[in-house]
């Protein structure tokens, strides 16, 4: 009951999140903004729909079961949905699952960006390894928690670096 529990919440939140996202891009380009970094973009969404079906096959497949200590993991989980929010919240219609930069636009210095640079992906980081612990999936947890760390190789320095051209990124941080 608890793994249908928290799968289908956080695959029902991803879907939500995929139109808002959506949402915010259209006014994004609307006013001028546009996508960098768009080919490693694939492989995150791959990385992200591979992490459900193999925290899915994991769980049913191999017959994992929720470990006695999950309730302390559920209560991080639940501190992770709250920051989750503050950080979608802050960002307003700049947040998105892409890289989407506005020209001329002033850094987000408010909410969970005033303390830490890149709250969303430290929020992602800690769900790809929360979750499948919580869930008994520990293969899971280790291997895309490893390539979460690949793929975000790769994001940040071509988020920053689009930032730093084209926004006040290098003056705020």
């Amino acid at each position: 009951m608890i793994f249908i529990c928290v799968v289908s919440f956080v695959i029902i939140q991803r879907i939500i999140e995929l139109f808002v996202a959506r949402n915010n891009e259209k006014w994004i380009r609307s006013q001028g903004g546009y996508e960098v970094g768009a080919r490693h973009y694939p492989y995150m969404v791959a990385m992200h729909v591979g992490f459900f079906i193999s925290l899915i096959v994991e769980f049913l497949v191999f017959e994992r079961s929720v470990p006695a200590f999950w309730y302390l993991l559920f209560i991080i989980f639940l501190m992770l949905q709250m920051m989750r929010v503050w950080v979608i919240s802050s960002l307003g219609r700049y947040w998105n699952t892409k890289i989407l930069v506005l020209p001329g636009a002033q850094v987000v210095k408010k909410g969970p960006f005033h303390f830490i640079r890149h709250p969303n992906y430290f929020v992602v980081t800690l769900e790809i390894i929360v979750i499948p612990l919580m869930l008994g999936a520990y293969f899971t947890a280790l291997i895309f928690t490893i390539l979460n760390f690949i793929i975000l190789s790769v994001r940040i320095p071509i988020e920053e670096a689009a930032l730093r051209e084209v926004t006040d990124y290098k003056e705020v941080f």
